[in-house]
């Protein structure tokens, strides 16, 4: 049996806590807004799953399909869609995303997402 690419991602984004659909590696970003949303997630030392859209044109278009938003990257949190890099940035800048990551029990640094706020104040 095989499965549809819209099952992969489904379970993609519902066995892991954090996903990040981007362009490249969490360890190596091919395109400036996947680095950005990379960044932070690492920075904030938060645990996710990278899944590299490059390697598979499938996954790369079943993933707008899968939200229903056209760009990449894409953060998804026990599996909901947050957001693309300029969500992720705003969020992280006012503190939502501190916010969410408590409510949904994921750990992160709190020292660093503040520090990426000074930085940027």
């Amino acid at each position: 049996m095989t499965t549809t690419v819209e099952e992969q991602i489904r379970d993609m984004v519902t066995t892991n806590d954090v996903v990040l659909f981007m362009k490249g590696t969490k360890s190596m970003p091919q395109c400036g807004f996947s680095s950005r949303v990379a960044g932070v997630l690492n920075y904030m030392q938060v645990a996710y799953k990278d899944v590299n859209v490059l390697e598979d044109a499938d996954v790369r278009q079943g993933i707008k399909d899968f939200s229903d938003w056209p760009t990449i990257p894409q953060l998804y949190v026990k599996g909901e869609f947050v957001g693309g890099c300029d969500i992720i940035t705003e969020m992280t800048l006012s503190g939502e995303l501190d916010q969410l990551f408590e409510a949904k029990g994921v750990s992160y640094d709190k020292t660093a997402a503040d520090k990426i706020r000074e930085a940027n104040a």
